[in-house]
């Protein structure tokens, strides 16, 4: 624990101008951004007596290793770059709610030749129309259902609409009067574009003037007496009323604002946000977090209106927003929301009259939100701290394992052999930081030493990364050229950074990345706060496997200097945990959460590991000796197959013959053929239900 005074900046060192701050940990991650008017009279206030400090203030200071802090014009300036940076370091001591991009949204697309209408989750895409967000997509469906009777927009995707275009034939909806049926030209793009802009206005809430026109219009029919078109104005106006009741109106005189209410205790807070448009409920949405930071109910409104406003911009940012509790500083806050939207935003809480009695409609959903959270996280708490405890007890660790990383060896009869890490933090699994790597140094099948050769990997990175940052100094090991390292933090202190390896690659991708391994003996950055490579250490490193992996896996640390990391090995068949230099292993008990955590985590390894491998397999098979042209990409690839019908006949070619497809010349002709000469013939297919060879149509198998 460290001690303020240790890192308190001199009082004539801080400016007393607006501006924003960070501290910073004994790794130089962020752990904190805030924001102030004055710089100096705000920091002063985290430099008192520890006793006095709210105790998450307290755990805050003494976490952090150093303060800085960056001048600011205005206080607008300093609430947008404390958005910024917040989005930016993540700081586990700042508040941060959930995000709630699941969400899902009606859209239309604007942005295309032919606006289509479809539900949407995810980030928001430029050029689309959103309303909402709704609570279950089949809210969104039975609305559009209503409203294609009259605004026959498209809702189908591009293959269909394409299809539909390539023979001459609408879908479904088209023959039903759903869809204006724009793929076989029975409307111009710009007939179909205005049909889309009516749709979004009455969505947006200016629905008296169509419900108007066509109540003229079936009067108009129903006098020169043509009824089956006054009936179907008829029926095109029901549709269109029962789809306003479904958002009842609240508001008078068409209001657009946003009600914002806040439900809190002492550890949690819940957010409940309604959207209202045209006086109308259009869409609700809400958030809870953890009160990481000694912040009230200004403080908590604060964060919810950068969280939802911070990458809005137009007509996403209300004309009014309801809170029920003004921030901090609520000019600055109000003109930084009036920047986003482009005039005028109020900022208030309502005082009398239907708002009011909104708003206490929204306090009441937040009430309900945060204690059907506690229910459900009551329990999941209690069960992931027992298992924790059940691990490190079984184990004989000091401390409950915060951080556990898992790893796997896959491979399919010793080809494309690949390992993965998994990682999992106070017992769930944080994905984004799962991380995958091809075996390099030997080829052939032996889990023992890949599982060697992936653990030396790891922790070769994190021994760098900690050199790198200058928390231990060089020594020269006893038993050879790796540098020994000093005790690491026995407990994770703050959100792991992605670890991203120059030998690995991230979980979110399927592909492979270049070794892009910086120069050692190029200076090293300066550090800016962002999660470094492989940089903070497990509690508890499992391997799937035995005996063998296991005192494989303990080696490849020892052989770094690395002695306060845990070892341990979950083995399929008896489901037993093997420590390193034990001859027998631990049996926990079938019901144990420790065990289940354990199981949860190999199994995880073991799917992302398969993944992978099947992947890079998938990739192999695709291969073609093509490949091997430098210079010659997919759209020539392309070109050369579709000129010639097969890889067969391409081989077959003679120079000048590939030199008459478009784009390829005399030089990229004789690289071609010189490839295709050398390659090795193709391995044949086998239908595996059948035995037989599958053949392509010229003679050579389809692989």
């Amino acid at each position: 624990m460290a001690d303020p005074s240790s890192y308190r900046p001199k009082p004539g060192q801080i400016p007393d101008s607006p501006g924003v701050y960070k501290f910073r940990d004994e790794h130089r991650r962020v752990i904190y951004v805030g924001k102030a008017k004055n710089l100096r009279q705000r920091l002063a206030n985290y430099f008192q007596d520890l006793a006095a400090l709210h105790p998450r203030t307290r755990t805050m200071v003494t976490t952090a290793a150093s303060v800085e802090w960056t001048v600011v014009s205005t206080e607008v300036e300093a609430l947008q770059l404390e958005y910024s940076w917040i989005k930016e370091f993540d700081p586990r001591f700042n508040v941060k709610y959930r995000d709630d991009k699941s969400y899902p949204y009606l859209a239309v697309t604007l942005n295309e030749e032919f606006p289509r209408v479809q539900v949407m989750r995810g980030a928001k895409k430029k050029g689309v129309r959103y309303f909402g967000p709704y609570g279950h997509a089949w809210a969104i469906r039975e609305t559009v259902d209503l409203m294609l009777r009259v605004f026959p927009v498209r809702t189908c995707s591009a293959g269909v609409f394409k299809n539909a275009a390539r023979t001459g034939r609408p879908c479904l909806l088209g023959y039903i009067g759903k869809c204006s049926a724009p793929c076989v030209g029975r409307v111009t793009p710009e007939e179909h574009r205005e049909l889309a802009g009516d749709f979004c206005d009455f969505m947006a809430g200016r629905t008296g003037t169509y419900i108007r026109r066509l109540e003229k219009d079936m009067m108009a029919a129903a006098e020169e007496m043509e009824y089956e078109r006054a009936a179907r104005l008829r029926d095109d106006v029901e549709a269109l009323k029962r789809a306003m009741e479904k958002s009842a109106v609240v508001l008078a005189d068409a209001t657009d604002a946003d009600l914002i209410a806040v439900a809190e205790d002492e550890l949690e807070a819940a957010v409940q946000i309604f959207h209202v448009r045209g006086g109308r409920v259009r869409g609700q949405r809400g958030w809870v977090t953890d009160k990481v930071e000694n912040v009230d109910t200004s403080g908590l409104v604060e964060h919810a209106l950068q969280q939802l406003y911070g990458e809005e911009t137009g007509d996403s940012v209300p004309k009014e927003v309801l809170v029920p509790a003004l921030p901090e500083d609520p000019d600055a806050v109000s003109q930084w929301l009036a920047d986003r939207r482009g005039s005028h935003v109020s900022l208030r809480i309502p005082q009398r009259g239907d708002k009011k009695d909104l708003m206490a409609t929204v306090q009441r959903n937040a009430q309900q939100a945060l204690g059907l959270h506690k229910t459900k996280r009551a329990s999941d708490l209690t069960t992931r701290s027992r298992a924790l405890e059940e691990i490190a007890e079984a184990l004989g660790l000091d401390t409950a394992p915060l951080r556990i990383e898992c790893f796997d060896i896959s491979h399919l009869q010793g080809d494309d052999v690949v390992a993965s890490m998994v990682v999992f933090e106070d017992g769930l699994a944080r994905k984004s930081e799962y991380r995958r790597f091809q075996i390099k140094g030997f080829e052939g099948q032996d889990d023992v030493r890949s599982m060697h050769e992936v653990i030396g990997r790891r922790f070769k990175r994190y021994l760098q990364e900690k050199e790198r940052t200058g928390e231990w100094e060089e020594t020269p090991a006893p038993t050879g050229p790796v540098p020994a390292r000093q005790t690491a933090p026995a407990a994770l202190t703050g959100p792991a950074a992605p670890v991203v390896g120059v030998d690995t690659v991230p979980g979110a991708g399927t592909t492979s990345v270049p070794d892009t391994t910086p120069d050692p003996d190029a200076e090293p950055r300066e550090d800016d706060g962002r999660p470094k490579r492989f940089a903070y250490p497990p509690q508890l490193v499992v391997v799937d496997g035995g005996q063998p992996q296991v005192a494989a896996a303990k080696r490849a640390l020892d052989e770094l200097g690395i002695d306060d990391i845990a070892v341990c090995g979950l083995a399929k068949r008896l489901e037993e945990v093997w420590l390193p230099e034990d001859d027998d292993p631990v049996v926990l008990p079938r019901s144990s959460e420790g065990l289940y955590l354990l199981q949860r985590a190999r199994d995880e390894a073991h799917r992302f590991a398969i993944t992978y491998q099947r992947a890079k397999r998938a990739k192999r098979i695709r291969s073609s000796p093509l490949d091997a042209v430098a210079g010659l990409g997919e759209t020539r690839k392309q070109a050369l197959i579709k000129h010639f019908g097969s890889v067969k006949k391409l081989k077959q070619a003679t120079i000048d013959e590939i030199c008459e497809v478009p784009g390829i010349g005399r030089r990229t002709a004789e690289s071609v053929a010189v490839a295709l000469a050398s390659a090795a013939p193709a391995t044949p297919a086998v239908n595996t239900a059948t035995g037989e060879i599958i053949e392509d149509d010229d003679g050579g198998s389809t692989t």
